[in-house]
C-alpha cells in the first residue's frame, strides 16, 4: 500500500546533479570522475558575460516555510533567503556587516528581521537596514546589509538581478491566473545541474534542428546518446516540427517557442499522445512552457539559476488540471526529464563558439537570431569569466 500510494500520490522529484549524468566513462573512471576531467580539461571558448540581468529563481516557494532561512549562491553573490514571521519573503547578503557570520548558519528569523547567530544584531529584510543591537541604544547609519528585489509568484521566488547598480526592474514575468488560484495543482518536479554557460540552456529552443538529432528516439530508449538510436526502440519515435520568434515591444524581453508533438508507434500516429506546446521564454532564465494535451491544459516552468559562472541549476515544475491524477503528472515529468537529460550530455561536453561555422538555412538562422535577442540581457558591466587571478596570492 505504501509503494502504490508513492507512485499514485505523491509528486516526482528527480534530482540529477553534476557527475550523475551527462558524461562518457572511460576505463576506471567513474562518472563523477569524468565530470571533474571535463570541467578541467574542456575548452570553453569565448563565452558572453555569465550573469545576464533579469529575474532569476533562487527557490519554489513550498522549499522555504514561514521564520525558515536558507543559503543561497547564485549569480555570484552568498545570499541568505529568509521568510519572515508574515510570509514575506526576502533576500539579503549572507555576511553581517558586524564580524562576517552567516545569516544562514544559525540566524533567527524575528518579525520581518533577520537575527546574526554571532551577537545578535537584526536586519530587516525589505531593505537591510540594521534595528536592534542588543549590547548599544545607538544603530549607527551605516549599520546595514544589502537587500534585494524579489518577487513571489507561480510558486517561485525571483530575485532580480542588474549589473548596473540601481537598476529598478523595467519588465515582469507573468502571473500565471491557474497557479495563482489553485486550478492548476502542483505535480512533480526535475532538478538537474548543468555544466554550462546558461545562454547555451535556453538557446535550444530555437535550435529546432537539434529536436530531430536529440530527441526523435523513444524516451524508453533513455539518455544516453550514443546508444539512444538502438534498433531495439525503433518501433516507435517523437516527432517534432518548431518555430521561435522574438516578440516586439514592450515584450521585448520574451520569445515564443510554439512546438507540436507526434508520437509514431509502428507507422502509426498515436493521436491521444499529441501535445501542443507554447514556450515563452521571458527574460534570460524563466521559461512557461504551456501544454494542450487529452489530460487538458497545463505547464512546465522551467527556471535556470547560476550558481558558478559555468554551471546552472535547472529545475522544471509541472502543474496540470487539479482533477487530473497525479500519476499522470509523474509520468509527463519524468519524459520531460528524460528529454532534458539528453540535452545535458551535450551541453556538459561541449565548447561555446562565440563565431559559429553557420550555413545559410533557416535552422541555422532561428539560432543567430536568438543570439541577437539574448545579448539584450548584457549590459557594459556584466561580468565575465576570468581565467587569471588578478593578484599573486596561491
Amino acid at each position: 500500500m505504501y509503494y502504490l500510494y508513492q507512485l499514485f500520490c505523491v509528486p516526482l522529484n528527480r534530482i540529477r546533479i553534476l557527475g550523475d549524468i551527462g558524461y562518457v566513462t572511460e576505463g576506471k573512471f567513474s562518472m563523477k570522475d569524468m565530470a571533474n576531467i571535463v570541467q578541467k580539461s574542456r575548452m570553453v571558448g569565448e563565452v558572453p558575460p555569465v550573469y545576464p540581468n533579469g529575474w532569476f529563481g533562487l527557490t519554489e516557494s513550498f522549499q522555504l516555510k514561514k521564520s525558515e532561512t536558507k543559503n543561497i549562491q547564485v549569480l555570484g553573490l552568498q545570499l541568505a533567503l529568509f521568510r519572515d514571521e508574515y510570509g514575506e519573503a526576502h533576500a539579503v547578503d549572507a555576511y553581517c556587516p558586524h564580524l562576517g557570520a552567516n545569516f544562514a548558519a544559525g540566524g533567527r528569523v524575528v518579525g520581518d528581521c533577520i537575527e546574526c547567530p554571532f551577537h545578535g544584531w537584526q536586519f530587516r529584510g525589505s531593505d537591510g537596514k540594521c534595528t536592534k543591537i542588543p549590547y548599544s541604544e545607538n544603530i549607527p547609519e551605516m549599520a546595514k546589509v544589502k537587500s534585494y528585489i524579489t518577487k513571489e509568484m507561480n510558486g517561485w521566488i525571483y530575485i532580480w538581478h542588474h549589473a548596473e547598480e540601481g537598476t529598478e526592474p523595467y519588465w515582469m514575468p507573468p502571473e500565471i491566473e491557474e497557479i495563482q488560484s489553485g486550478q492548476w495543482a502542483y505535480g512533480g518536479r526535475s532538478e538537474h545541474y548543468v555544466n554550462a554557460h546558461i545562454e547555451e540552456v535556453p538557446e535550444n529552443g530555437a535550435d529546432v534542428q537539434h529536436l530531430y538529432n536529440v530527441h526523435t528516439p523513444f524516451m524508453t530508449a533513455g539518455i544516453d546518446l550514443r546508444h539512444m538510436w538502438s534498433t531495439v526502440w525503433s518501433f516507435a519515435s517523437h516527432v517534432w516540427s518548431a518555430k521561435w520568434e522574438a516578440q516586439k515591444a514592450p515584450n521585448e524581453h520574451i520569445g515564443v517557442l510554439n512546438l507540436t508533438h507526434k508520437l509514431r508507434m509502428f507507422g502509426k500516429t498515436i493521436t491521444p499522445i499529441n501535445l501542443d506546446v507554447q514556450a515563452n521564454q521571458i527574460g534570460p532564465a524563466i521559461v512557461y512552457l504551456e501544454l494542450n494535451s487529452i489530460f487538458g491544459r497545463g505547464i512546465f516552468t522551467h527556471s535556470i539559476t547560476p550558481v558558478e559562472p559555468l554551471v546552472q541549476k535547472v529545475v522544471h515544475n509541472v502543474y496540470l488540471d487539479w482533477k487530473v491524477p497525479t500519476i499522470i503528472a509523474k509520468c509527463l515529468m519524468a519524459a520531460e526529464a528524460i528529454q532534458v537529460e539528453r540535452d545535458i550530455m551535450i551541453w556538459n561536453n561541449k565548447r561555446y563558439l562565440n563565431k559559429p561555422m553557420f550555413v545559410k538555412s533557416a535552422e541555422d538562422s532561428l539560432l543567430s537570431k536568438h543570439r541577437r535577442w539574448y545579448s539584450q540581457f548584457y549590459s557594459e558591466h556584466s561580468p565575465r569569466l576570468k581565467f587569471q587571478k588578478d593578484t599573486l596570492e596561491w
